[in-house]
Order: structure tokens, then C-alpha cells, then sequence
């Protein structure tokens, strides 16, 4: 199953560098297009820090952090190797998303983010929204499926 995973992570990997690619050649000298008046805006943004800017111009520290993390889970996957699909997609759509802009972090120096939401004001890429995904994925796991949600359950139980 981690093999299956890793295929699934280098799927969005690809589709994340794939659009970013077109929207430095085609996005980047116009700086913004309308998609769906007042919703949808593709927007070129050079993010230099994480989340909404936070910590600009720490390039390298995000770097080797991101590349820490995305070790970690995967070096997880392979030894626990878990057997829950919604955990697998979960784990495939964060090491995509992760791997997708610190790509970015290397190559250029900062996330290439595109995706400007009017209900939702930072504007972020195809990898944020894996991460996203793939995070409310993991929590959903973890409260309801995972061995430790069912051990709380069990414990709740045994009290009353």
C-alpha cells in the first residue's frame, strides 16, 4: 500500500507542477483573470513565507522543515504501513501538496499560488488545497476510525 500511496502523492505532485507551469507562462505577465465574477479569480502571487505570507523570506528553514516532514510521514507509511484508504489518501494528498511547493521553495525561491476565492481572501495553489484535503482527512480519521479514537471510546464506556 505505501507504493500505492507514493504513486498517488506523485500524481498530484505532477498536476500541482504541471499547472504552476502554465500559470507562470501564461498567468504571470498579466498578473490576474476572471474566471467566475465575484468568486473565482486566478490571480499570480509569489508567496515567500507559509500560510497567508506568515514568515516571509525564511526560504531555506522551510525548506529543510518541509522536507523533514515529508520524510517523516513517509518513512511512517512504510513502517506502520496502514491499511485505512482514507488514511492513505489523506497521507498521498499532504506528501503531494508538500512536496508540490517546496519544489516551488527550491526552484524559485518562493510558492507560485493562483487561486483567489472571494469568500476565502489568501490566494493559494492546487498543493495548498491537497494539503487542506488531505489534513480534514486526517482528523476526521483520527476523531472517528483510528485505534485511538476507539480506545478513548472504549475508555469513555468502561467510566460510565
Amino acid at each position: 500500500m505505501p507504493f500505492i500511496v507514493l504513486i498517488l502523492a506523485v500524481l498530484f505532485i505532477t498536476a500541482d507542477q504541471i499547472i504552476k507551469y502554465f500559470i507562470l507562462l501564461n498567468l504571470k505577465p498579466v498578473g490576474s483573470v476572471t474566471v467566475i465574477n465575484n468568486i473565482l479569480d486566478f490571480s499570480y502571487v509569489e508567496n515567500r513565507g507559509v500560510a497567508f505570507g506568515w514568515f516571509a523570506n525564511n526560504r531555506w528553514f522551510f525548506v529543510i522543515l518541509t522536507a523533514v516532514l515529508m520524510l517523516a510521514i513517509i518513512f511512517y507509511m512504510f513502517i506502520k504501513k496502514p491499511e485505512s484508504k482514507l488514511l492513505n489518501i489523506s497521507i498521498a494528498c499532504i506528501i503531494g501538496g508538500g512536496i508540490g511547493n517546496l519544489i516551488d521553495r527550491i526552484i524559485y525561491g518562493f510558492v507560485v499560488d493562483y487561486i483567489s476565492l472571494s469568500f476565502f481572501p489568501p490566494v493559494c495553489n492546487f498543493a495548498d488545497y491537497c494539503i487542506t484535503a488531505g489534513t480534514i482527512m486526517l482528523v476526521i480519521y483520527v476523531l472517528f476510525f483510528s485505534d485511538v479514537s476507539k480506545e478513548t471510546k472504549r475508555k469513555d464506556i468502561s467510566n460510565d
